[in-house]
């Protein structure tokens, strides 16, 4: 069952076309000769069922309006999912907790000296973009869970804002205790950056896409090409996971409408330190007006300015004040009875909720799923039944902390411990290459399949063209006496030449957190998996006004 899941999914988000399988005439891992046999039959009337002209349709309508955890579309969207999977004949229901969602009521950026200088903090609509402009539903640029706060203070340019690089200022002999830090996205989680800038005694923190990393030095922005235009900015939760995900008031039980919370602050995973998003149209003018050492060659974007780190003479006042309301949230759960081993679980997730419109995240891995679930109804119809049950998870609030995905498995954290078998997670999709990582107890699993499934571009499955990339990579990093064992786009570590050309399997990476299989992996020790395609396509409209259908 584990393997009919996931050649499902790999089918469905990669759009392939049926394919025979190269070893069709030897028996499946798990199966026997003749029940592989009956398996690859069924595989076969799968494939015939999935269309892009549905793929298409689901995405239109789940990205069509700002659908943020709060907001009245990401209701309609649940609902709306809720009466498909029950068109197609499963067994569905809404499941609603209550969390803490933090939403912007004040956000105030500006440069009280040596100049004068105000942030917008606002991304214009788009003219071709018809849904750019949907002002009134939008969120605006914030990041979740960041303490209130009113600070001024001197600013401090720390590169990406890890570990290593305030060890690179000490050794240049900047501090930035007392001090305002600015980061540029990447290299690190957001949450990291105003933690790590915390325990380094600074007051706030602001974070900002670099075009060298997102934006026009990677290629055409917006709405030309997929990068981040001038004032294009990434929203984001800094929710300091480390202590948990979920909702910040229930640690370790549901959300339920009666359950027992903290109060504000007892909240752990609120940073300790007020923090916001800026574009790097905004953040031109404060890095301009810094002095003090030159930035290391590595640190240097592509703003066309000499970068430095400060301290100062830029002085900025940094305010942010949010509404602290607890919102519901709708996770849509659909249910597909195992005809053998009915309390063996293998449970499917992708979550509906966005920033914005999210169309590319995440309604690309949402209107998958959907096409999933379609295809699954229509086979029972024709007699098929799945041996193991099967449950559907549409999630809720994965955007500010996991908080849909979290509810529901610490709600029902006795029954998945009893029955749980797998959790196969997704999240968004592009252009590309196979990307898998997971408990490596499913590495075998997921390179046989990967061998079954045909890629839509190339006439090869995904498994050879993930493995001709890699050996490609490593040539070149070989090439560049780089190291053996290199990262690659989707977070796993590379095999050397002679790994690649002698182990039966591609590797996978390890999960770490960020995804909804977090709950399931992290908490209760269920095997997971994470699974996407990418690697050509920019990055741009992550987490803006601009992830949207068009």
């Amino acid at each position: 069952m584990r393997r009919y899941m996931l050649v499902l999914f790999l089918f469905i988000t990669g759009l392939a076309v049926a394919a025979a399988p190269a070893g069709e005439t030897e028996p499946l891992q798990g199966f026997s000769a003749q029940s592989s046999q009956a398996e690859r039959q069924w595989e076969a009337k799968f494939k015939a069922i999935p269309s892009t002209e549905n793929l298409r349709e689901y995405n239109q309508h789940l990205s069509a309006r700002p659908h943020h955890v709060g907001s009245p579309y990401d209701k309609a969207n649940a609902e709306w999912i809720l009466s498909k999977f029950k068109e197609w004949g499963l067994d569905a229901h809404i499941e609603t907790f209550y969390v803490l969602f933090p939403t912007p009521k004040e956000r105030l950026v500006e440069m009280v000296s040596p100049t004068q200088f105000k942030a917008t903090l606002q991304e214009p609509a788009v003219a071709v973009d018809p849904t750019s402009g949907q002002r009134a539903e939008q969120l605006p640029t914030y990041n979740a869970y960041s303490i209130d706060g009113d600070v001024t203070a001197p600013l401090v340019y720390v590169n990406y804002g890890i570990p290593k690089d305030y060890e690179k200022l000490e050794r240049m002999g900047v501090s930035v205790k007392g001090s305002i830090v600015i980061a540029r996205y990447g290299a690190s989680w957001r949450g990291i950056k105003p933690k790590v800038a915390a325990e380094h005694g600074a007051v706030g923190c602001l974070i900002y896409s670099d075009p060298r990393d997102d934006g026009y030095f990677e290629g055409d922005v917006f709405p030309k090409g997929a990068w981040r235009p001038l004032e294009g900015a990434q929203r984001g939760s800094v929710m300091r996971m480390e202590e948990g995900s979920g909702d910040p008031l229930t640690p370790g039980i549901g959300a339920t409408k009666d359950a027992k919370r903290l109060t504000l602050k007892e909240a752990k995973t609120l940073t300790s330190i007020p923090v916001l998003p800026l574009s790097y149209g905004d953040a031109k003018p404060l890095l301009e007006a810094l002095e003090g050492p030159v930035a290391p060659e590595n640190w240097r974007g592509a703003l066309g300015i000499t970068y430095h780190v400060g301290p100062g003479p830029a002085k900025v006042h940094l305010k942010v004040a949010a509404n602290w309301d607890v919102k519901p949230i709708y996770d849509v759960i659909a249910r597909i009875p195992g005809s053998e081993y009915p309390d063996e679980w293998i449970i499917r997730g992708n979550h509906h909720d966005a920033w914005v419109n999210g169309s590319e995240d995440p309604v690309s891995g949402q209107s998958p799923l959907l096409e999933e679930a379609r295809a699954f109804g229509e086979l029972l119809k024709q007699g098929w039944k799945p041996k193991r049950t099967i449950i559907y998870c549409a999630w809720d609030g994965e955007e500010p902390g996991l908080l849909g995905s979290t509810e529901w498995a610490e709600e029902h954290a006795r029954e998945l411990e009893q029955h749980a078998a797998v959790y196969v997670n997704s999240d968004s999709n592009g252009r590309g290459y196979l990307q898998a990582e997971g408990s490596h107890t499913l590495e075998h699993f997921v390179n046989g399949v990967a061998r079954d499934v045909q890629d839509p571009e190339k006439d090869m499955s995904v498994w050879k063209r993930l493995y001709l990339k890699r050996i490609a990579d490593a040539r070149q990093a070989e090439e560049r006496n780089a190291a053996a064992v290199i990262p690659t786009h989707f977070g796993e570590e590379l095999e050397s030449l002679h790994e690649l050309r002698t182990r039966p399997d591609l590797r996978i990476a390890a999960l770490g957190s960020g995804s909804d299989y977090t709950p399931f992996l992290q908490h209760l020790g269920i095997a997971s998996l994470n699974l996407g395609y990418g690697g050509e396509d920019g990055g741009g409209i992550y987490h803006s006004i601009y992830d949207d259908f068009y």
